[in-house]
């Protein structure tokens, strides 16, 4: 068995997955017809095109994970970000033509079905790749919890297009939770100096995390240590947006409380929780 210890402790989304989604289309059922091409904070895509893609991840989901069927695959020499942005564009595009009406009723109707598919899973089996965690193969635990944050995130930018409340506030912790586990990756890729590093995140849904050099890789706990070579803190808002690019590491640097060593601190700012391509 491939050891995913340090990726820190399981975190548990299943029971989550029905409520979010009803919160999100219960949204996207209030919105104004006007609404649904307002800009969202995905270049080029509307509310209408973020919605979509969402389908587009239930889809997907379903099909790959649920009923083993794989179609799609990069072409020779495309990079997995640029692939997975090609054909994410070419589904927002094709469903450019799918009705708000019935957009909402198959977000409904497949919603429920990925909630039930995950409940299906053993939670500690090995899965895909989840690249921004670095993890290869990781536990299906990461995996759901991968997905529950990216709904969560478009839940978040239709909210803020919109200007109505976002998710609710006990969504956000296990959001937090999840994005913090590509930290490891983030230190090891960028190779920053060995020790000790305290994430604090402040706000609703925050806490405290712990990563750790262990003598051949970063490992990460939750909670703070007694002492740490360097300490991080930032307000959730900042940390999620950051996490996602919402930010860069230069505006969180600003935002954030930096203490002991420099370069430990400011190569945890570099983490990202998504896959795009390089800036």
């Amino acid at each position: 068995m491939t050891d995913v210890s340090w990726l820190g402790p399981p975190i548990e989304v299943r029971s989550l997955f029905a409520g979010q989604q009803a919160a999100f289309t219960a949204l996207l059922r209030d919105l104004a017809p006007q609404e649904w091409s307002r800009p969202t904070a995905c270049p080029g895509w509307s509310v209408h095109d973020v919605a979509a893609h969402v389908l587009g991840d239930h889809l997907g989901r379903l099909s790959m994970g649920r009923d083993g069927f794989h179609v799609l695959s990069p072409a020779p020499d495309e990079p997995f970000p640029a692939f997975l942005d090609r054909i994410n564009e070419e589904w927002v595009v094709a469903a450019r033509r799918i009705s708000p009406p019935l957009l909402v009723e198959w977000l409904s109707a497949t919603a429920t079905q990925v909630a039930d598919f995950w409940q299906s899973l053993d939670m500690d089996a090995l899965t895909a790749l989840v690249t921004w965690a670095g993890a290869d193969p990781a536990p299906v635990w990461l995996d759901a919890a991968r997905d529950f944050s990216e709904y969560w995130t478009h839940h978040q930018q239709i909210s803020e297009a919109t200007g109505r409340p976002g998710p609710d506030e006990r969504f956000l912790a296990p959001v937090l939770d999840t994005f913090l586990r590509a930290l490891p990756y983030t230190l090891q890729t960028a190779d920053a100096p060995q020790g000790t590093l305290a994430f604090v995140v402040t706000g609703p849904g925050g806490g405290g995390w712990t990563c750790a050099h262990t003598g051949d890789r970063w490992a990460l706990d939750r909670g703070e240590p007694a002492t740490a070579d360097a300490r991080v803190t930032l307000d959730c808002d900042a940390a999620w947006r950051l996490c996602t690019r919402g930010i860069g590491p230069a505006e969180a640097a600003a935002r954030a409380r930096m203490e002991g060593d420099e370069r430990l601190a400011t190569a945890a700012l570099t983490i990202l929780s998504i896959i795009r391509m390089p800036d």
